[in-house]
């Protein structure tokens, strides 16, 4: 199992941004970990505190709504989502993570997919009535993270919502950065989308020293 390189990790997904193959990096991350989920880096190994609360919180019923988990990781997040009563699609690019998930929850209601989010099935269009963003758009460069965002907006079904979890950063500050965190411009972006921001909270993690973040979450008005 390969020991977590920060520096070459960064060396590594700009070398392939710069040869516009944005994404073409991601299955080496589950690869590395050699069929053990806790070996992945960036797995927190528990769901977001912040989307537990934000479920917790919502006056929408869950049980029976379909809902969406973009760039599933290990599943953490797709997991409590079913726990709270959605039919859960969970998919990542990477073939690896899926393997990886479904190894790890071999009873699962969710249903974990190989698919890219620039090429959906047509059938997900307009489907969802809560779609889970976590750190996608962020590790994406130019282009890509517009289209990233008005992909999500798609797959959004009336009166569903969007929730947005990611790092954070001032206009101006960090645009070298990998992954490149969202500003406030960006993510109100979603609202350019012609959803409604429902909340909006900026908060900095536990780490030392503590990583800024955004967790929003906004509406189809439909």
């Amino acid at each position: 199992m390969k020991e977590f390189d920060p520096v070459a990790y960064k060396k590594m997904v700009k070398s392939y941004q710069d040869r516009d193959d944005p994404m073409g990096w991601f299955d080496s991350i589950y690869t590395d970990a050699e069929g053990d989920h806790t070996a992945v880096f960036w797995a927190d190994l528990e769901p977001s505190p912040y989307l537990l609360a934000w479920l917790e919180s919502c006056v929408s019923k869950h049980l029976g709504r379909k809902a969406i988990v973009i760039g599933c990781g290990v599943g953490d997040d797709a997991e409590a989502l079913s726990e709270a009563g959605y039919e859960v699609t969970a998919f990542d690019i990477s073939s690896e993570a899926i393997r990886l998930c479904k190894n790890r929850y071999p009873s699962t209601t969710v249903d974990y997919l190989v698919a890219d989010l620039f090429d959906y099935p047509s059938q997900w269009a307009e489907r969802f009535d809560l779609i889970y963003e976590c750190n996608t758009i962020q590790v994406l460069p130019g282009k890509y993270r517009i289209q990233a965002r008005d992909a999500m907006v798609s797959l959004l079904a009336l009166q569903g919502y969007l929730l947005v979890s990611c790092r954070s950063r001032l206009s101006g500050e960090q645009e070298s950065d990998v992954p490149l965190p969202l500003d406030k411009k960006e993510i109100n972006g979603f609202v350019g989308c012609g959803l409604s921001e429902e909340s909006f909270e900026a908060y900095d993690d536990t780490q030392e020293p503590p990583v800024p973040h955004f967790f929003a979450s906004y509406k189809s008005l439909g």
